[in-house]
Formats: structure tokens, sequence, C-alpha cells
């Protein structure tokens, strides 16, 4: 069986020298699909993607990407191998305006930038209309919008997203979630996590839930929503 395009492989790890948060955690999604880390706060969600980055020291299992080990190399590294990440804090530069935030994106490439921002401001066209104001003066919704485009400035093969919609409302997030979706119909991967469990689940091609770091649960995002148990203990009934 060829691997994922992008996996975790049985990851355990926490930071530094500290005592271990995932636990033979296994996260995986395919080219061009959707794939959702869910669960109880605590449960090493934001862990298990950070992992997969690069941010913390995985001591067993590995990380491959379109069949590379990749376990070794820095976050750095792994963005000029394809992957994006979008922390859920402190994703933008305040002071910048919204073209320079997009610019700022794009420092490893030594190529013409200006379609991949014009393919931004089609994705988001509320960054357009906005593209020489502040980041900081945005709406959190539009701060996100800012994030993730700033991200899509590396070409990224896979996205990575750390709790896209926390903060924002409704209305907001399902944008959101249809903009990703839409970045996911490209072909890119897109790997997230998301207290909006429920909702996100709805769009996700796969499902994981997570608890003290372990797997608990993993399935298509429809089968996950079906299980009696997940939506009991994690979906609110």
């Amino acid at each position: 069986m060829a691997d994922p395009f992008l996996i975790g492989d049985a990851m355990s790890g926490g930071y530094g020298s500290g005592p271990d948060i995932l636990h033979g955690c296994t996260i995986a999604v395919e080219k061009g699909q959707i794939a959702v880390i869910v669960g109880p706060n605590g449960a090493g969600k934001s862990t298990a993607m950070k992992a997969v980055f690069g941010m913390l020291n995985v001591r067993d299992g590995a990380v491959r990407l379109a069949g590379e080990d990749i376990t070794g190399l820095t976050p750095q590294a792994r963005v000029a191998k394809g992957m994006g990440f979008v922390p859920q804090t402190s994703n933008i530069f305040t002071s910048m305006t919204v073209e320079e935030n997009l610019e700022m994106g794009a420092f490893l490439r030594r190529d013409d930038i200006m379609t991949t921002i014009e393919q931004v401001y089609d994705l988001f066209p509320i960054l357009r209309n906005k593209r020489n104001q502040a980041a900081g003066e945005l709406s959190g919704g539009q701060r996100q919008q800012v994030a993730v485009g700033r991200a899509l400035m590396t070409q990224p093969k896979v996205l990575m997203l750390d709790e896209p919609t926390a903060g924002v409302s409704p209305i907001v997030m399902d944008e959101l979630f249809d903009r990703i979706i839409e970045v996911a119909r490209t072909g890119i991967s897109i790997l997230m996590v998301e207290q909006n469990a429920r909702q996100a689940l709805e769009i996700a091609d796969k499902g994981y839930v997570l608890v003290q770091g372990r797997n608990a649960f993993a399935g298509t995002g429809q089968d996950l929503l079906a299980d009696p148990e997940v939506r009991k203990s994690f979906l609110g009934g």
C-alpha cells in the first residue's frame, strides 16, 4: 500500500526534553483532500499538526511527504518542500499592509509573484479592496484571510491550518470553510485543526478524533458524524 500524500505515521513525542504529548498518533491527508483533527481541549490536536510541520521532537514514528521521509527536516526546509502552515495566533504582520503581508509570504520565491497575489485576491475579494490597508485594522475574519493568503503565496502542496475559525462569527466561519474547499479543489491538501468539530467534519474527506495524544476515532467526515459514540462524546449528542 502506498502512503497517503502526507502522513505523520505513529508519532510519539513532545516539546524539547519534556514528556511525550503524542502517543503513536497517526494523521494523514491525500492530495486535494481535506483532513480535520478534532477532539477535546488538551487532546494534542495542535501538537499533532506541529509535529507534522517539524515544530517538536518526534521521538518515534515518521513524517513522510510524497513518499519522502522528512522527519529530520526543519520547518523552513518543509516549507521549501511544499508545506504551508498558518498558526492560530500571531499569524500576520499587523503594521504591514495586506499586500505587504502577501509579499512576505513569497520570501522563498525568485519568480514573478503577481499571478499568485491575484489568485489570492480572487479567492478573498475583500482583500483586494483592502490591499493598501494595515492588516492590523482588519476584522478577525479578514485577518484570517490574510494569514491563509500569505501561506498560499509559497504555492504549497499542503496547507496546514491551526484553528482557522477561532473567534470568528458563524457567518465568517462558513465563508472561510467555503474558501478552504475551493483551495482543496485546486489540488492542495488541507490539514486542519478545528474546535468547531461538527462543521469541520461536514467538509472533511477524512477526520481524526484525538484524545490524550492518541487516535480515538478515524474515518471519513460523514462516518464520524454518523458514529453514535463520536456524536455523544465529542459533538454534543
